[in-house]
């Protein structure tokens, strides 16, 4: 599927257009800031993929996120994306309406936005300010590696 994406900040964000019915068949949602360093510890989206279910659009919208997914999820999402959106992954840099294929026969998770284009939004963009600044979520954020090393803490 090839569709527009629609870039929520934060799992309740998405979950609120979803249930106010403002998420469509073809769209893209993008959810991030939900990773190892930006949830902080990846919550899981159940909620969202859930919804979608329940508005009839489990099959119709793709959801990509930095967060992670359950065994009860299903439908054409992607989770664990990394490098995540709070250490300046790709998926940091979709803006609302960008073009986004998924193609779960080739594998392939594509932003259809030049090169050019990604480094100027890169050049432009800074890290979010930390969700937690104390606590143990604090020191998760700051300790934790990629998602595609296991989002441990075994480096430090």
């Amino acid at each position: 599927m090839t569709g527009p994406a629609r870039v929520f900040e934060d799992e309740q964000s998405g979950l609120a257009a979803i249930l106010a019915g403002k998420i469509v068949a073809g769209d893209v949602m993008v959810l991030r800031y939900l990773g190892p360093k930006g949830g902080p510890g990846m919550p899981e989206m159940l909620a969202p993929t859930g919804a979608l279910v329940g508005q009839g659009l489990g099959e119709s919208v793709g959801l990509i996120t930095d967060g992670r997914f359950s065994g009860g999820t299903w439908g054409m999402v992607v989770g664990h994306v990394a490098p995540e959106a709070a250490v300046g992954g790709t998926i940091a840099f979709i803006q609302e309406g960008d073009l986004i294929t998924i193609d779960a026969h080739r594998l392939l998770l594509q932003l259809n936005v030049s090169e050019e284009e990604i480094a100027r939004r890169r050049a432009a963009w800074t890290a979010p300010k930390p969700r937690y600044t104390r606590g143990v979520q604090a020191k998760f954020a700051f300790n934790a590696c990629t998602a595609s090393k296991g989002a441990v803490l075994d480096n430090y």
